[in-house]
């Protein structure tokens, strides 16, 4: 990273001060929170490029609302910063910019510890976990999950749902498909309990089949073609199709467990939705997915099959 772009990526979360004292409402905690499930919203609709600069800009507000709150006010303002910087850390890291996730990742631990609210900051180490099984680096997730869950017996269901589900991420690139189901099945018994109103970390009811999707990813990982290739395809007839961003990264992740399945046509029947999806929102972690998918194809590289891939993956370019 350049200099120019670490002044981009670091500018919201690192502004100087002094800065001139304001009143703040507490009516301000809502307005964030409120806002914060429309980024939600416009994320699965649009991919990351086009809401990085909007969310920074908010947190950057927050940033400034919070030096001049008291008390309470500045309690959910903190909740609310580390909520923003979660989500700026997410879209980054959906673009492919590890080096700027894992800085506002680090940002979103700060300011939950701040905010001394134990569930943000058993959320900010899965985020951070979640930059980890991108660097593949199994151990490291692992660590980071079972250091959020140690926080507090009285962790709210649905960190614990994310921690579980992140370790069999953990779990997936150690090798260890039995601590995978253990991990998942365990999480499955916990999300009838998730029951709070945090406007953060609700991917586990907002995704439909949210664990099955990532008991499919783990097998993908693990080579299990057939069974990942059967969940996918379960996955697949629930999720809508105005979760573009997601549909397309499930059906690139479908296509690879095609492939690993000795399915070649399958695979490229199916790469050709991901494909289309790719182009329209940008998503690094997609045109990751397609590059996995064109590994796996290699059997099939100088076959009729291969060829219609090679086509396929054309418009996202070269190796994609």
């Amino acid at each position: 990273m350049n200099r120019r772009q670490f002044v981009s990526v670091t500018a919201a979360a690192l502004v100087p001060g002094p800065m001139s004292s304001q009143h703040v409402d507490p009516a301000l905690i809502d307005y964030f929170e409120q806002q914060l499930e429309g980024h939600y919203r416009a994320d699965m609709y649009l991919g990351p490029h086009d809401l990085i600069g909007t969310v920074s800009a908010q947190y950057q507000l927050i940033d400034k609302l919070i030096r001049s709150a008291k008390g309470e006010v500045r309690r959910g303002l903190l909740r609310a910063g580390a909520a923003y910087a979660a989500l700026v850390g997410w879209l980054y890291q959906d673009a492919g910019d590890l080096g700027a996730a894992a800085f506002w990742r680090g940002v979103t631990q700060e300011i939950a510890v701040r905010s001394r609210d134990a569930h943000l900051i058993g959320y900010s180490l899965v985020n951070q976990a979640h930059v980890r099984t991108d660097l593949s680096d199994g151990y490291g997730v692992i660590d980071l999950c079972e250091a959020a869950l140690d926080l507090s017996d009285g962790l709210l269901p649905k960190i614990r749902v994310m921690a579980l589900q992140q370790q069999a991420h953990g779990a997936s690139l150690t090798g260890d498909r039995a601590a995978v189901d253990q991990l998942i099945d365990t999480a499955g018994s916990l999300l009838s309990r998730v029951d709070d109103d945090l406007p953060w970390g609700n991917a586990c009811r907002r995704t439909p089949a949210y664990l099955e999707v990532q008991r499919a990813t783990c097998y993908g990982r693990l080579g299990l073609g057939r069974e990942a290739d059967a969940l996918w395809a379960q996955v697949l007839d629930v999720v809508p199709t105005t979760a573009r961003r997601d549909r397309g990264v499930y059906l690139a992740r479908h296509a690879t467990s095609a492939a690993t399945a000795q399915e070649p046509d399958h695979a490229v029947e199916i790469a050709r939705e991901a494909v289309a999806i790719a182009i329209e929102t940008r998503s690094a972690r997609m045109m990751r997915e397609l590059r996995t998918l064109e590994r796996a194809m290699r059997p099939w590289h100088d076959a009729p099959v291969g060829r219609d891939l090679t086509e396929i993956l054309a418009p996202v370019g070269k190796g994609s």
